[in-house]
């Protein structure tokens, strides 16, 4: 008897422990890229510990390189979804047809339909986008007030954004929290100002992706492969959901039941739906593949995906040695910059943080800096820094705050990068978040320099660039086919 209740106390426990755990297991903090910035942007390495600002210390400049806030699915998604609205009565007639039990299909399938159904246009920033952004004004101005304190001006804060209308109106909603009660219009005493927007033909700022003709080339060439990469593990999910729920769910089935679970979860908080479809474990291998394939497509995969990025931090370079000059020649107040804060998009988010060498593992530094292939993030149920809810969600940001210390005795100046507004350890500053502006200058910086954008992009390249990405992707494609009965996965295209 003592041991039937002993048996029956271990299954409770056990039964308790697992339910404990899907309940802890958040989907919306697992959705790569598509993940809502509130929702992780909290999510930081605990083991390290920032190294704080030291007495004395003032900010004398900001940087800000954020992305867009969450936006609508785009038009070419939505049709994607009517059509998998479709295949979902396709499947629940043949279930019906062949006489299948109808007790293990999810209620919500058999009245589903596009919550975008009839909509003709998308990829615009929603309301949820633009509280991220205006909220991440409000608290930028509360961390840095010293910087914020001027009467605006658009030479001193200076605010640009790429030609989308998603990332130009995150910007315009950044600025009214960043400038509230700083004006004397309507209740809220907002103020006007100034958003700066260079043509998406000539913006190699801020979308030097889309004028870089080799780029174009590589990507277009690679996604057929990276697509490809994904098909074992969504056949496996595939082959997990039809014995679930006896329909019989195909690969491009479980791909397009994945990206509704992230439209669901991040823009509806939707999250007992499509996401309801797949295990905590299969929804982290899902997120594994398109975490993989953003890394190979804009991130460390190919060194051109981030040395296109170039401009960009020239850019940053020369606002920080202004700011310095503005402060060793006691320039008034208002004369010079004190922040210059751009919004764009995953594809500039992305490269600016390979550049800083952000979400390295070991010595994968030394390794970029020798323009050296890297390996690919490691596959759950392994721990790994690249992880696109974390690398880029939307308002995903880098901040790059330069100091006046005057009265240290290891120079003067010192950078801190702060990723989602949390200070990040800096390989090429010996893991410090607080760097000295020499040290981020020529460790960080001046290893780029050496690339000219121009010559990366238009002057055409020898094979061997692709040829890294390429091998691995090949190696990768052998390795998941071995997987056997594992586990899951996804696809992604368009700008983000």
């Amino acid at each position: 008897m003592k041991l039937a209740m002993a048996v029956l106390l271990l299954l409770f426990l056990t039964v308790l422990s697992h339910s404990e755990a899907d309940q802890a297991f958040d989907v919306r903090q697992h959705l790569s890229t598509v993940s809502r910035y509130g929702a992780v942007k909290d999510i930081a390495d605990n083991s390290f510990v920032p190294t704080g600002i030291p007495d004395g210390c003032t900010g004398i400049h900001l940087n800000l390189v954020a992305r867009h806030g969450t936006r609508s699915p785009t038009k070419r998604r939505m049709r994607e979804l009517d059509r998998l609205a479709a295949r979902i009565q396709e499947l629940l007639r043949d279930a019906k047809q062949h006489s299948l039990s109808s007790k293990k299909v999810p209620a919500w399938l058999w009245q589903w339909e596009s919550p975008w159904k009839g909509k003709l246009k998308g990829g615009e920033l929603i309301s949820k986008g633009e509280d991220e952004l205006y909220d991440l004004g409000i608290r930028i101005r509360e961390r840095s007030p010293d910087l914020f304190d001027e009467e605006y001006h658009p030479d001193v804060y200076t605010i640009k954004a790429t030609q989308v209308p998603r990332a130009s109106a995150s910007a315009v909603a950044f600025g009214m929290g960043l400038f509230r009660e700083r004006g004397s219009l309507g209740p809220g005493r907002h103020r006007a100002f100034a958003v700066i927007i260079e043509s998406c033909a000539s913006d190699i700022m801020l979308r030097f992706y889309d004028c870089c003709v080799n780029y174009k080339d590589f990507r277009k060439n690679q996604e057929p492969a990276v697509e490809k990469l994904k098909e074992p593990i969504f056949d496996e999910i595939a082959s997990a959901l039809q014995k679930r729920y006896e329909l019989n769910f195909q690969s491009q089935d479980i791909s397009s039941l994945w990206f509704l679970c992230k439209q669901e979860a991040s823009l509806l908080d939707t999250t007992d739906q499509a996401c309801g479809l797949f295990s905590p474990s299969e929804v982290v291998l899902l997120e594994w593949t398109d975490d993989v394939g953003f890394f190979i497509l804009k991130g460390y995969g190919n060194s051109l995906n981030y040395q296109m990025g170039v401009p960009l931090l020239e850019d940053i370079l020369q606002s920080m040695e202004q700011a310095i000059k503005a402060k060793e020649e006691n320039q008034a107040p208002g004369s010079y910059e004190k922040a210059r804060l751009r919004f764009a998009h995953a594809e500039t988010v992305v490269p600016f943080s390979c550049l800083l060498g952000l979400f390295l593992e070991g010595s994968e530094f030394e390794q970029i800096q020798k323009e050296e292939p890297l390996d690919l993030p490691p596959k759950p149920p392994q721990k790994r820094n690249w992880r696109g809810s974390t690398v880029a969600p939307f308002g995903g940001n880098n901040m790059l705050v330069l100091y006046s210390c005057p009265a240290n005795s290891s120079g003067k100046y010192f950078v801190q990068v702060l990723h989602n507004e949390h200070p990040i350890p800096m390989p090429g500053c010996n893991g410090a978040d607080f760097c000295p502006f020499e040290v981020f200058k020529e460790r960080v910086v001046v290893p780029h320099m050496k690339h000219d954008y121009h010559a990366l992009c238009k002057a055409k390249l020898e094979q061997p660039v692709q040829k890294p990405a390429t091998s691995k992707l090949i190696l990768l494609f052998r390795w998941l086919f071995s997987l056997g009965n594992d586990d899951t996965s996804q696809r992604q295209r368009v700008e983000l």
